[in-house]
């Protein structure tokens, strides 16, 4: 079941991730077009900088699913089972917790961050513009929610996490 639910969410991250990346590319290069021929878009840059924002944190949470974050295993391994066990536990609360407390930060901010939003394009409000940072935490923390249980399997048997995760 776990394993379903780990293929149809990269699935989804995947398509967010790539919907995310190719609107970007389409941007960058129609308003490097347009510059060029003199009718310039006054608001590419912007829409470009907060696609760029969502990507990144779209793409934290496609990285956590596949372990792809740096980390040193090798460390890891060296350690008793029992200390490795416990680090690898501890690691994933931190993780978790520090991504709980960004959503609930991006929260805070979500509440009083009223009024315009993207100065050159109108109707997108500020809210919208930030909801990339409690979005991306809370799926970045479910990333590690599915991914843990194989994590800490392959901590158990001495294997690094992309022997079991990915």
């Amino acid at each position: 079941m776990l394993g379903l639910l780990h293929t149809l969410y990269a699935r989804l991250l995947e398509a967010i991730v790539l919907l995310l990346i190719s609107s970007m590319a389409i941007l960058v290069v129609a308003g490097f077009s347009f510059r060029r021929f003199g009718a310039a878009l006054i608001w590419y840059d912007e829409v470009a900088a907060l696609l760029l924002c969502w990507l990144t944190f779209y793409g934290a949470a496609l990285a956590a699913l596949r372990r792809a974050h740096m980390a040193v295993p090798g460390l890891v391994l060296a350690m008793p089972l029992r200390l490795r066990l416990g680090v690898g536990v501890m690691v994933e609360l931190l993780t978790i917790g520090f991504m709980a407390l960004l959503i609930y930060y991006a929260m805070q901010l979500q509440a009083i961050l009223i009024g315009p939003g993207l100065a050159s394009v109108r109707g997108v409000s500020l809210q919208m513009v930030q909801s990339a940072i409690p979005i991306g935490a809370t799926l970045f923390i479910i990333s590690q929610l599915i991914t843990a249980p194989a994590v800490f399997r392959a901590l158990a048997r001495g294997q690094t996490y992309g022997d079991e995760v990915g």
